[in-house]
């Protein structure tokens, strides 16, 4: 069972073996077919990721539905949201290395949240996400985050099939994929309500193709129960 109160105080949670073991070899392949360079993006990515578009698959969708992840995410939204986005992401040998940073919320603290789905395994080895529990939400009076302070990071690792579900403002970053391996992952975005309109006037520049109209209201789902 999540925690709630933990969940809010460490602004993050690591769901093991979330995704239904027998979905994952046709999410690795859907990964791979949908991967595109960056020039072909509307915005240029990262040249030393591999990116996928890859929303429009059923099973990426249903990824993006696990109740538990809806769960996570409603409760640290707080109020109704939508899918806003999801992507493939994989760093390349020798890439994937990132200062941590925040991607932020938009209109006020919490209204996003985001979560990796891992279909391979992952480590420091291969370029895993390093996080920094309890960054979201700075005390009073406290100093602002030194980026380039790595004493309090932490550097995940897992089996795929794991899911990351974390507020917008946790400080993370992603880690050299040292040694090749392959670590496929989905970025999922979900957004509070209020934040549709601006959500449409950048669909077309994030590649968005997905239907993105439902609604999920947090108190449809029992975090308790997870």
């Amino acid at each position: 069972m999540i925690d709630r109160e933990q969940l809010h105080r460490e602004g993050y949670v690591l769901l093991r073996q979330a995704i239904p073991a027998e979905w994952l070899d046709d999410l690795r392949a859907a990964f791979d077919a949908g991967v595109m360079p960056s020039s072909q993006w509307p915005v240029p990515r990262g040249m030393d990721w591999r990116h996928s578009l890859l929303d429009s698959d059923s099973k990426v969708q249903a990824v993006c539905r696990l109740p538990q992840v809806l769960a996570v995410a409603g409760e640290l939204i707080g109020e109704r949201f939508f899918l806003s986005q999801v992507e493939g992401r994989e760093p390349l040998a020798g890439g994937g290395h990132q200062q941590l940073h925040r991607d932020l919320s938009a209109q006020r603290p919490g209204d996003i949240a985001n979560a990796l789905a891992f279909f391979d395994d992952y480590g420091p080895e291969n370029g895993a996400t390093r996080i920094v529990p309890g960054s979201h939400r700075p005390g009073p009076g406290e100093a602002p985050f030194d980026f380039t302070d790595e004493s309090r990071s932490v550097q995940l690792s897992g089996a795929a099939g794991d899911i990351l579900v974390f507020d917008v403002d946790l400080v993370h970053a992603g880690s050299l994929n040292s040694i090749g391996a392959r670590r496929r992952s989905l970025l999922i975005s979900y957004f509070s309500e209020p934040l549709y309109a601006s959500h449409l006037e950048t669909a077309g520049l994030r590649n968005i193709r997905m239907d993105t109209s439902e609604r999920f209201d947090p108190a449809d789902f029992a975090l308790g129960a997870i």
